[in-house]
């Protein structure tokens, strides 16, 4: 990404359900969407039955899986790797990990589980969670920013339950937001049946 890319462009951080949900809104909105994720997540442990769409339930390496594919679908670069660092401020960031690369983006929307040690880092304020054994959440407002401009939470990070339909609702929740603020208006992604059954283009 370019330095005049920044800030159409969006960084990930974190691959399970809330931040693939977010990474195919915004893919689909045009932006430049990099996912980075170490695959640690806590979903890879699952076996979920209340997740709508899937009627003999799913596991939770499946649904990872099927979240990864559908964000790549929709345009999202997805990258394995552990992220380290979040420096620079909104419009101008760069995203460090483990691995030795480095990401300059616009925005960044965390979406790490059970961890608000890199929004923590990057000075971000966080607060006590609220779902049992999640102890420390991002702090945001309604929308998913956190205190730090340019950085949003989305699901358990942000402080949500740990339920798989409701993180990834609300890693889309805080896309469409995130795409809403840049743009200036509401922004909204739907697709329409045609008489066919098909989609229309």
């Amino acid at each position: 990404m370019s330095e005049s890319e920044q800030p159409g462009s969006v960084v990930v951080v974190g691959g399970g359900p809330a931040g693939a949900s977010a990474a195919v809104f915004l893919a689909r909105a045009g932006l430049a969407t990099v996912v980075i994720d170490a695959d640690k997540g806590m979903t890879r442990r699952a076996w979920v039955e209340n997740h709508l769409g899937f009627p003999d339930g799913i596991s939770g390496p499946d649904l990872v899986d099927a979240g990864r594919k559908q964000a790549e679908n929709a345009g999202a670069t997805w990258v394995d790797g552990s992220v380290e660092a979040l420096e620079g401020q909104a419009g101008a960031f760069t995203v460090r990990t483990a691995e030795g690369q480095s990401f300059p983006t616009g925005s960044i929307v965390l979406t790490t589980g059970t961890s608000a040690a890199l929004a923590e880092a990057a000075g971000a304020a966080t607060a006590e969670g609220t779902e049992p054994h999640i102890k420390t959440i991002v702090a945001v407002d309604a929308q998913g920013r956190s205190t730090v401009p340019g950085i949003w939470a989305a699901g358990v990070a942000g402080g949500v339950s740990v339920h798989t339909i409701i993180t990834a609702g609300d890693g889309a929740r805080v896309a469409v937001n995130l795409l809403s603020e840049q743009r200036g208006q509401r922004y909204v992604d739907h697709d329409i049946l045609g008489s066919d059954g098909k989609k229309k283009t």
